[in-house]
């Protein structure tokens, strides 16, 4: 698939500039679509934005569309004002060969519905999930609050999964299945428990990893995966079943983004990221699946980015756990060569090791401007042992490495294939208000290589790129 595009797929997939967490990919036609909530950079809560569309070829995973707003937070009824956020939507196709957008807002407890005629919108508002009666799923005595739909059309028939559940609340028992009629809005048969919540996971199999939110479901193989994000937050994990509304076993860890777990490159209980709250889902395109979920920037929950990797299914239907890297829909390493933005680190911690995100204590993934401005990302905060790491480069006859920095720091960027790797380089970088390119000979070896940065010395410095020649 890797020789069919025309453009280096990186992660984050989209542009440096834009925030689009929960995922939920899908491929309509010959294009792969992906539907998220929509963060702000240096946003003060999660989801501010409108729900926005982008777009790409199946055979072409490094150029993404943008397809405007499908959808304004103050379409729907309960929300004319606008107070309220847009949290994790997902997308079906109903009997009619509609599109229709599922949703939960802020601070309600029900479960909105819009509906297009294209899968890039515009949507328009219509109507709640309800009962029979007319009463609203959620809002019926000894309902659960609806949160984080995830939803899946067979027939007449859609399953819709939701539910929070926090730790130490036993009024969440997990996540839930409500199965609707053709008109995608009145249940046909209640709410039922599908994977257990942290409270009444004990002797479940899902203990450790129980439900926490971001509820997704997928079919493959004739098997049902459900995806979601697990009590620890930064693990999207899958539950499978020959059936979508019963029997789901616990399958595992698909990926973190902390990459905890992962041992293939460093310790199993090492974080190498800043991880948080998780949120996606799977899909397969060109005959390959990719595992979609999103990463934390500015050092807080409210700024998150969509990042993707490729993943495999076993022949008896398991998911190995697979690592964050920065060419995650390329199909493959990146050129060997050329420029890289820094926003594109897999890997961004220090030898105080945190698996979640810590405000100023540790380095961020930036952007300068306002939320909106296409600003190139890059890495502020390089205090001390910071290292970004970068995974991977198909490099021949590397010989030089160039980085560009500002900040007032005085220091060096040393340079490694490994982050308890050999020296290889060691760049001097002086203070500067402004960017400044520093090189230094670099012997690279031939072949798939990381490339890791790690600054050493006084002061604050910022990375913008770095070049391989």
């Amino acid at each position: 698939m890797g020789q069919l595009q025309k453009n280096q797929a990186y992660n984050p997939y989209l542009p440096s500039w834009e925030y689009i967490p929960d995922g939920e990919p899908y491929v309509f036609g010959d294009r792969v679509y992906v539907y998220g909530s929509h963060d702000f950079y240096n946003g003060y809560v999660f989801c501010m934005g409108d729900y926005v569309c982008w777009s790409a070829p199946v055979d072409d995973l490094g150029s993404w569309r943008y397809e405007g707003v499908i959808y304004p937070r103050n379409a729907d009824p309960l929300n004319r004002d606008g107070r309220m956020c847009l949290y994790a939507p997902d997308i079906t196709v109903g009997p009619d060969g509609r599109y229709y957008l599922y949703y939960v807002l802020d601070k309600v407890c029900v479960v909105s519905v819009a509906v297009s005629d294209s899968p890039a919108g515009r949507f328009e508002f219509y109507g709640y999930v309800h009962y029979p009666d007319g009463t609203r799923l959620g809002e019926r005595a000894g309902d659960e609050p609806q949160f984080d739909p995830g939803v899946l059309t067979e027939g007449e028939r859609t399953y819709l999964y939701t539910g929070f559940c926090g730790r130490g609340d036993r009024s969440r028992s997990g996540a839930m299945l409500t199965v609707l009629g053709a008109d995608m809005l009145t249940v046909e048969t209640p709410p039922s428990i599908v994977v257990p919540g942290c409270e009444y996971s004990a002797g479940t199999g899902f203990e450790g990893h129980a439900y926490f939110e971001a509820a997704s479901i997928r079919k493959a193989g004739g098997k049902y995966y459900f995806i979601y994000s697990s009590t620890p937050m930064h693990e999207l994990c899958y539950a499978v079943s020959d059936a979508p509304d019963k029997g789901f076993v616990y399958g595992g860890v698909i990926v973190s983004n902390s990459d905890l777990h992962i041992d293939t490159y460093k310790p199993a209980d090492k974080p190498m990221a800043y991880g948080a709250n998780n949120h996606g889902s799977m899909v397969q395109i060109g005959g390959e699946w990719y595992i979609f979920y999103h990463r934390h920037t500015n050092g807080t929950w409210y700024s998150r980015q969509g990042c993707a990797e490729k993943i495999t299914i076993m022949p008896d239907g398991s998911i190995p756990q697979v690592e964050m890297t920065s060419c995650g829909l390329n199909g493959g390493p990146l050129r060997g060569e050329g420029t890289y933005g820094a926003y594109l680190a897999c890997n961004l911690f220090t030898d105080t090791d945190s698996v979640y995100v810590g405000g100023d204590r540790f380095p961020k993934i930036m952007q300068d401007g306002r939320d909106g401005d296409e600003e190139p990302g890059y890495i502020g905060n390089m205090q001390d042992t910071a290292t970004a790491g970068f995974k991977y480069f198909d490099c021949k006859g590397v010989t030089e490495i160039a980085i560009k920095t500002r900040g007032y720091a005085d220091g060096c960027f040393e340079v490694r294939t490994a982050w308890d790797g050999p020296l290889l380089a060691r760049i001097p970088i002086q203070s500067s208000n402004v960017w400044e390119e520093y090189s230094a000979p670099a012997a690279i070896a031939d072949g798939p290589q990381a490339v890791y940065l790690t600054y050493r010395g006084g002061g604050n410095a910022s990375l913008l790129c770095f070049t391989l020649r």
